[in-house]
């Protein structure tokens, strides 16, 4: 199963629309907030493709702060992170993750990209394909889970 991950986009439906289209083999789309709109207009042009998405800092919906998504037989807590102290430490996240039986934690709001593991659960962040820090190039992430219980996450460079 293959899982594409982004966040923070900030209103630039044209670099997650791109992403989408490099990326229409993906089984779901997980949008980790800071990116309401665009989300919700992916899920429209690609309605074959299911789309999950959370609220971030800078959006003002009613979506949830965090889903818990079951895929491949793993649980997934997907998150902004803005509300886990994400810039001081992941150990609060894995915690939440936990705490909903979740095997993979992923994550957005610092605009830096990161992949590993803390406190036994498997943590991502896509980091940012509009506006991301520290110099890093724009990235978005992709997981492939298979049911024989391998676990591939994979940061990628938005092609210019």
């Amino acid at each position: 199963m293959k899982i594409l991950v982004v966040s923070d986009t900030h209103r630039n439906f044209n670099v997650l629309k791109q992403i989408v289209n490099n990326n229409e083999d993906s089984d779901l789309i997980i949008h980790l907030g800071d990116g309401e709109n665009e989300a919700r207009d992916i899920q429209n042009m690609y309605p074959q493709i299911p789309c999950v998405y959370v609220q971030g800092n800078c959006d003002y919906g009613t979506h949830h702060l965090y889903e818990v998504v079951t895929a491949c037989g793993y649980k997934i807590f997907c998150c902004h992170g803005h509300t886990y102290d994400v810039h001081s430490g992941l150990h609060e996240l894995a915690a939440a993750a936990k705490a909903e039986d979740c095997n993979i934690a992923l994550y957005g709001h610092t605009h830096l990209h990161r992949t590993g593991i803390v406190d036994d659960v498997f943590i991502m962040n896509p980091g940012s394909p509009d506006s991301p820090r520290n110099h890093n190039e724009p990235t978005y992430g992709v997981i492939n889970l298979t049911s024989d219980g391998q676990i591939e996450m994979k940061i990628i460079t938005v092609p210019k």
